[in-house]
């Protein structure tokens, strides 16, 4: 199969016309979520033309630009290098017997790819002492691409594992970059490569835009795209809830999130965020996966996502971050919490 080179511009038109034969949504107020752009946003990652977003694939690479160019439109300052909004990291050489099995799978143009993808930006803070303080709101872009069909199926679309993060984190940036900025500054990062060895994570943390001292706390969003039945309704948890002061801090500051109801399943060193714990920063993960049986197969697609729960589920979120950014308060490990 021979892929068609697209330009920054035609992704976005695709985006667009994701939301075309959706409801017309009513002119939205600053503080809320764009429901058409949410389902624009997962339409766009999860489809079939990016196949899968397999990690360090031309189509990650496609998602990151998605992402960039978004995080541009917003207003949001550049945090990639050479005043980009995108960070690129090398894969490591040699490459790992899983991960050039994957790319060897995942590129039919033939050309070796030998580097993964970031895309972050940032909202500076209003304050000019507060701003040197940063919240990290992230989710990674990539997903499994290209494998072992089932049902005659081999596009491993990633819905919501992890388009339906990727789309909070878009989504929170065009919410937050809207009214008067907070006093501390919000990085919004989406990171490649996760789901082989986080190599866009690592990455970032060797080649962070800001110093790691000035990260006050990590809030990473993955799995979101669907209600967890362990829970009540419309009701995220976060990992390591028992871990530190977070999560029962930004609950009572209207957060609808809960203990992780599945401790045996180990979620907090799962993701992204764990990475960043070991560094010291209070970082943890949001969350609604129940254990679906679509979880790592070409059927986790656009027809399971609950989109009413996932702009519901967003929609939550973005008062108490925007409150996380303007307090002087700072989340603390618990005794025994930290990594």
């Amino acid at each position: 199969m021979r892929f068609r080179i697209l330009s920054l511009s035609l992704i976005c038109i695709f985006a667009s016309c994701c939301a075309v034969g959706q409801p017309s949504n009513p002119p939205q107020k600053p503080d809320q979520i764009c429901a058409a752009c949410v389902r624009a946003d997962l339409g766009f990652l999860a489809s079939d033309e990016l196949h899968g977003r397999g990690s360090g694939t031309r189509d990650e690479h496609l998602a990151a630009l998605y992402a960039a160019s978004l995080f541009q439109s917003f207003g949001l300052e550049a945090a990639g290098e050479n005043g980009s909004y995108i960070q690129r990291a090398p894969l490591p050489s040699p490459l790992p017997e899983r991960l050039a099995n994957h790319l060897k799978q995942n590129e039919f143009d033939q050309n070796q790819r030998t580097d993964t993808w970031n895309a972050l930006a940032i909202l500076r803070g209003s304050d000019p002492e507060a701003a040197k303080q940063v919240i990290l709101l992230t989710a990674h872009l990539d997903h499994l691409g290209l494998g072992k069909p089932y049902n005659g199926d081999n596009i491993y679309n990633g819905a919501d594992d992890d388009a339906s993060g990727t789309t909070a984190v878009l989504e929170l940036a065009r919410a937050l970059s809207k009214g008067s900025r907070p006093r501390r500054s919000i990085l919004f990062v989406l990171f490649g490569s996760e789901e082989l060895g986080g190599y866009g994570n690592q990455y970032f943390l060797d080649h962070p835009p800001v110093p790691l001292t000035q990260i006050v706390t990590n809030l990473e969003f993955e799995m979101i795209g669907r209600p967890d039945s362990a829970l009540p309704a419309k009701t995220l948890w976060l990992t390591g809830y028992e871990r530190s002061n977070l999560g029962p801090t930004l609950a009572k500051h209207g957060a609808a999130i809960s203990a992780d109801p599945h401790p045996d399943q180990h979620f907090f060193q799962r993701s992204d965020n764990f990475a960043l714990a070991k560094r010291g920063i209070v970082a943890q993960t949001v969350s609604s996966f129940g254990l679906h049986p679509q979880y790592h197969h070409p059927d986790d697609d656009l027809a399971h996502i609950d989109f009413d729960f996932l702009i519901h589920s967003i929609s939550s979120m973005i008062e108490p971050v925007r409150w996380l950014a303007t307090t002087d308060w700072r989340p603390e490990w618990n005794p025994n919490g930290k990594p």
